[in-house]
């Protein structure tokens, strides 16, 4: 597993990274989440043993980082912030590289060659230099530099920036297929890459871990967990739809988009509302073209816990 015990990182006035503590087993996709600034990064650079903790320490798969650095990289596999290589050597002589430093040989290194080539789609690229790529490209290319050996351990600092959606999609199917029997932390920004791709999510601000559950837990936090959302056919409708729904006892809020004829009703701490929503609906006569319970918003929970 990958182990942190109060892990800490300071810049002589500045503390990026406060007695973080956790462990992911495998099989887990863990999101490290966080606002710009928040030390996501710092402690990425620390698991893979590219900055020394100030305090405290982390292990991969039993071996610590600090004392036994080549033991712990060599189970690792990291993409780093901006995915960083050598923009004049073209792809193929980097990835045979990237081989011989793993010290990958014969039938294997040949196959994971293969495989990476195909699986990240960059036969097309394989004679070009690296500067010559797209940003796209050239993630994808330090993407492949991180599977090439099979590590148990993946540790990826925004994984999909700069890929267009059908990479996106690409990039987090392979990562949903390599979860079964490989630990992945991924770094990011990005809230829908959380739903998409990982089992667990931690949220950090300021250095230190404020959340630590599934997106589905965490999402239920929000205050649109179990809320109605109603869109209506004819606009004329909304002032007295609104009314009404404010008017149940189990209705907190209600707020109102006119842009796209929509009403959400959000409910009391605990509250269920659909049954109370979806009878009011019809006895109101209101033309619906939808309506549907939110599951919660990880975005909402994400600004009110690192606000």
């Amino acid at each position: 597993m990958i182990k942190t015990e109060h892990l800490s990182k300071r810049y002589e006035t500045v503390t990026a990274v406060q007695d973080v503590t956790f462990e992911v087993r495998p099989g887990e996709v863990l999101g490290f989440l966080g606002p710009n600034g928040a030390g996501k990064t710092t402690t990425m650079r620390m698991l893979a043993g590219f900055v020394t903790p100030t305090a405290g320490k982390a292990s991969i798969c039993g071996h610590d980082v600090e004392a036994e650095p080549l033991a712990a990289k060599e189970r690792i596999g990291y993409l780093p912030e901006g995915a960083p290589s050598y923009g004049e050597m073209r792809v193929r002589r980097f990835l045979e590289f990237i081989a011989d430093l793993r010290r990958l040989e014969g039938s294997r290194r040949r196959a994971r060659l293969n495989y990476v080539t195909e699986r990240l789609q960059l036969a097309s690229v394989l004679e070009q230099s690296i500067e010559t790529l797209s940003k796209g490209f050239r993630r994808r290319v330090g993407l492949a530099q991180a599977l090439i050996h099979d590590p148990p351990v993946l540790i990826l600092d925004e994984p999909t920036d700069g890929l267009d959606p059908n990479q996106k999609f690409e990039v987090r199917t392979l990562i949903n297929e390599m979860a079964r029997d490989k630990i992945i932390v991924i770094s990011t920004h990005i809230l829908e890459e959380v739903d998409a791709v990982c089992s667990r999510a931690i949220i950090i601000a300021r250095g230190r871990i404020v959340a630590d559950d599934t997106p589905l837990k965490l999402a239920a936090r929000s205050r649109y967990y179990n809320a109605v959302s109603l869109q209506l056919e004819r606009p004329e409708q909304l002032a007295a739809a609104r009314t009404a729904l404010a008017a149940l006892p189990s209705v907190a809020d209600v707020e109102v988009s006119e842009r796209d004829v929509r009403i959400t009703a959000l409910p009391r701490s605990g509250a269920a509302i659909l049954t109370a929503v979806s009878e009011l609906a019809s006895s109101k006569g209101l033309a619906l073209k939808e309506l549907h319970l939110e599951s919660g918003r990880l975005d909402e929970v994400f600004r009110s816990i690192t606000a």
